[in-house]
């Protein structure tokens, strides 16, 4: 009899960078009060990248250490899928810098095409690229035995100075090792997805004409205005024969990693896509709408652009199921206000206003707090110590999920973990999965809460340094850890191409030439 195959995560692996700014630094350089980054959204610290590390680096140092861990060869891996919003290039995919570190390091031994036959590609929807590689690969291992593949979701959350979202960067790469019979968790069929084009948080392509780009940088150096017109009109009777301003367009695009974002309105995008798309869910899995979907769910796993979103974000599907289940009149209760309604409001601004207002109450009732605590809580201790990492970050929080129930001896074995991916733009998808009886195997190996003791605090101006890319040096040189090892600023067919590289434990490193 044919029986569909269980596909899933067999392993999981982080990399973080080895650097940390705590918040409380932060706040004190930019006068905000700490208690309400840390209380209210539970900030403690960021991860922060050194000067050798980049989107493609630290993904390759978390599939080397899954490979590693799992005895994997070249030739077993079939794909590697990696998704990320940090790329460094609009055409070439930093998988295939990823796959060339990994050729680098197993050269020697498994020869220089161990990969030629590795599928590689990123997939990017903001912070949902990793989870739409994860459903992407869970469907080709299904098609055989020996299919493996891995998903890599590696970014930096970086944020401009002062900016309103600045205390929840973060960095980091996590690797997921995808194929038939799990030991760790088996995904479910069932995928609710929820998907509308808006522009909550976005990098566009910036424009700036050479002419605006000239006078800003002659009016900076101190000429007037009459010496800044005359300078422009030679401009334009004249070409440039190299550099920034030499090829015809008249515009220069530039690209930041910086991301334009209107973080209320996200918030409220984040909401609403993860209702729709549970919605969603409920009915392509077959169930019954008027009943409550996730009470047979034991823990819920979110993206959390800081470690507080999901217990804010879930409040009003928490009364949405309670209503369901019938028990939602012990909540209201304990609530000191009426649930409005709209047609009490002659304007819908001030209708969600008042709705806002009610369901930061729902978060306050004692029996909401139990709820964070047995289904959500966990899962954000990670994001406190490490800030957003984007595309990694719903994986995070698995690992942080699996971690505290290992250290509290909570058996999971067969039990339903919900996930509830976002990604700006926007979309959601949600999903379910079972533990596996190999759980705690996988688990014990991640050491991830006691890795973060071993890393190194930063002060504010190395921050800045770093932040602003005028630290040249490494702060922690790389040891047993690919690197940056340079990008090629000469002019040419192989301008801006970065090369990276291997440097053992026992290695001294050099500055960092970029």
């Amino acid at each position: 009899m044919h029986t569909t195959p269980k596909v899933g995560i067999d392993d999981l692996a982080v990399y973080l960078p080895s650097l940390y700014l705590p918040i409380k630094t932060l706040a004190q350089a930019r006068d905000l009060e700490y208690a309400k980054l840390n209380k209210g959204l539970g900030l403690e610290a960021m991860a922060v990248a050194d000067a050798h590390e980049d989107v493609a680096t630290m993904a390759a140092n978390a599939v080397l250490q899954l490979m590693q861990r799992n005895g994997l060869k070249p030739e077993q891996v079939g794909r590697i899928y990696m998704g990320t919003e940090s790329t460094v290039d609009g055409s070439k995919p930093m998988a295939s810098y990823v796959l060339d570190m990994l050729t680098q390091y197993y050269a020697e031994e498994e020869g220089k095409d161990a990969f030629l036959n590795c599928d590689v590609v990123d997939l990017t929807f903001a912070c949902i690229g990793a989870v739409d590689a994860l459903q992407n690969t869970l469907d080709w291992v299904r098609g055989g035995k020996d299919r493996i593949g891995i998903v890599v979701a590696s970014d930096i959350a970086r944020y401009d100075m002062a900016s309103g979202g600045e205390y929840t960067q973060g960095a980091g790469a996590v690797a997921m090792l995808v194929k038939q019979d799990p030991s760790l968790l088996s995904i479910h069929d069932s995928w609710g997805v929820a998907s509308r084009s808006v522009h909550d948080f976005f990098k566009p392509l910036r424009q700036y004409s050479k002419q605006q780009i000239v006078a800003e940088a002659l009016r900076e150096s101190g000429q007037d205005e009459a010496q800044v017109q005359a300078t422009l009109q030679k401009m334009d009777d004249s070409e440039a024969a190299n550099g920034l301003l030499s090829h015809p367009d008249a515009f220069v695009d530039v690209h930041r990693d910086t991301p334009v974002f209107d973080g209320p309105y996200s918030n409220a995008c984040y909401q609403k896509r993860i209702g729709e798309a549970l919605q969603h869910y409920t009915r392509k899995a077959g169930l019954d709408a008027r009943q409550p979907v996730t009470d047979d769910w034991h823990r819920m796993v979110f993206h959390l652009p800081y470690a507080y979103q999901a217990r804010r974000m879930f409040a009003e599907l928490y009364m949405e199921e309670s209503k369901k289940r019938g028990d939602w009149e012990r909540t209201a209760a304990l609530i000191e206000q009426e649930e409005p309604q709209p047609a009490q409001y002659e304007a819908e601004a001030d209708y969600e206003k008042a709705k806002a207002k009610y369901l930061r109450a729902v978060t306050k009732t004692e029996r909401y707090r139990r709820f964070v605590a047995e289904k959500i809580e966990k899962g954000e201790r990670a994001s406190s110590k490490v800030g957003n990492l984007y595309t990694a970050s719903i994986f995070l929080a698995l690992m942080s999920t699996l971690e505290a129930a290992l250290q509290s001896e909570r058996d999971l074995t067969h039990s339903t973990f919900g996930f509830f991916a976002y990604g700006s733009g926007s979309k959601s998808k949600v999903f379910t999965a079972t533990v596996e009886p190999g759980w705690r195997a996988s688990t014990e190996q991640f050491q991830f809460m006691a890795s973060l003791e071993k890393r190194h605090e930063l002060d504010y101006d190395t921050y800045e340094r770093l932040h602003r890319s005028t630290q040249m040096e490494s702060v922690q040189p790389p040891r047993g850890a690919f690197y940056l090892k340079h990008i090629n600023r000469e002019k040419g067919v192989r301008e801006g191409a970065r090369a990276y590289s291997w440097r053992a434990v026992e290695a001294v490193a050099a500055p960092l030439v970029k």
